[in-house]
């Protein structure tokens, strides 16, 4: 099931990103030495009483600027309002309530989405409530006071946002069909009953869902703020998806785009599968597609499970083998495996090769069990993490997927330390 998401919109410098550190903490950080992922602060991963959500920061809305790069913003704000399940509208107290607050409050309206009013920069209830409580004005229900700084009243906001997720168990009953994040904007599919971001194709009797990323569609000459929404998009596509379809222009190669949305997919665990489209344009010759192929793993060498494919939008060319791939990912990605075969599979792949070892210490693995799926997830018991590396983890896991395949699947691995008796 896909994780809710949380939506922090408002006007500029009334504590959004204060907000956003003070709830995401440590666990903001991007991984490094992922390619192509964003190093800005726009998204992270949070749990409140075992909620977990994602939450984002949606930067400044400016509602009535003429300028051409803030109404561009504005209309990407809106599309980022509307993937979201709750929204928290922040204002701030001492600035007191503004004309910009109630177009804000009237944009946020209109979407028809859960919205909670926080007022941010109440450093002191006793100080401030009496002017928290012009902002019954907005028409959004009770303000919820907040200091982001000072991490006042953060559990009571958090325990607000919490009931208005969707009920887990009756979310999966309602759509268990296979979700697809693509550009639909440049899809090879073509869609039948589609909205603003989801389109539905049936295939042999099986009904799919694709969801449109397609913020991250072109560059942008205004990029930072505008790259900001595109992420959200995508994000928040990716967030919901099974797969992840990453279709490259076959003319334009692998663009800097491709590999932020690969990065964001190889993150979020999700299943991928890269369509080169265009392929019939191509002027071909014995060693056009390896080329190809090559600059490709240059791009993107973090997630070699991807399963690639060379096809045609125009002509038809291949496409049936696409659904047959994302069938086959995932089946992939909600592959279990047994814990008496992985066992036999760890313990000849210590025998080929011993785990590391630091100042005559040697990092010991006594046992390794899959504890969930999408993505396959696996907890391996062991003497001491200090001792683990990266290097050793892939070897591990190139040794499962030997054996198993899990094409097209990130594979996630957690050590749990056992003290030896």
């Amino acid at each position: 099931m896909s994780k809710p998401v949380v939506a922090g919109v408002g006007r500029p410098n009334v504590g959004k990103s204060t907000l956003f550190n003070a709830l995401a903490g440590s666990r903001i950080s991007i991984v490094e030495d992922t390619p192509g992922v964003t190093r800005d602060r726009i998204y992270a991963d949070v749990s409140w009483l075992n909620y977990p959500f994602t939450l984002i920061d949606t930067g400044g809305i400016e509602p009535e600027s003429k300028d051409i790069i803030l109404s561009r913003m504005r209309e990407q704000a809106e599309t980022a309002i509307m993937t979201a399940d709750v929204i928290l509208f922040l204002t701030d107290v001492r600035q007191g309530l503004v004309d910009a607050d109630f177009k804000v409050a009237d944009m946020l309206r209109r979407s028809g989405r859960p919205v909670l009013l926080v007022v941010n920069k109440v450093d002191s209830f006793e100080k401030f409530m009496p002017d928290v409580y012009e902002f019954y004005n907005l028409g959004l229900g009770d303000p919820i006071p907040i200091s982001a700084a000072g991490k006042l009243g953060l559990g009571d906001m958090l325990d607000e946002v919490v009931k208005h997720f969707p009920d887990a168990s009756q979310e999966e009953e309602e759509d268990e069909r296979p979700k697809i994040a693509v550009r639909v904007s440049v899809s090879p599919i073509a869609g039948t009953t589609r909205d603003a971001i989801d389109t539905t194709v049936t295939r042999n009797g099986q009904e799919y869902v694709f969801i449109d990323t397609a913020g991250l569609r072109r560059k942008s000459k205004v990029k930072e703020e505008l790259e900001r929404y595109s992420i959200i998009r995508t994000v928040t596509a990716v967030e919901r998806c099974d797969v992840a379809v990453l279709i490259i222009d076959a003319e334009e190669g692998i663009t800097e785009q491709d590999a932020k949305i690969a990065g964001i997919a190889h993150e979020r665990g999700k299943g991928m599968i890269i369509a080169v489209n265009k392929w019939d344009l191509i002027e071909k010759d014995n060693h056009t597609m390896k080329e190809f192929t090559e600059k490709i793993w240059e791009k993107l060498s973090y997630m070699p499970y991807a399963e690639l494919i060379f096809l045609s939008a125009k002509t038809g060319q291949r496409l049936p083998k696409l659904f047959d791939l994302i069938d086959a990912v995932i089946a992939n990605c909600a592959l279990r495996v047994q814990t008496g075969v992985l066992n036999e599979i760890l313990t000849e792949a210590m025998a080929m090769k011993q785990p590391p070892s630091d100042k005559g210490k040697r990092l010991r693995i006594y046992y390794i069990t899959q504890v969930s799926v999408k993505p396959p997830t696996f907890v391996m018991f062991i003497n001491d993490k200090n001792l683990t590396h990266f290097s050793y983890t892939r070897y591990i896991e190139n040794q499962i997927r030997t054996t198993f395949g899990f094409r097209g699947t990130p594979l996630k691995f957690i050590y749990r330390e056992r003290k030896e008796k």
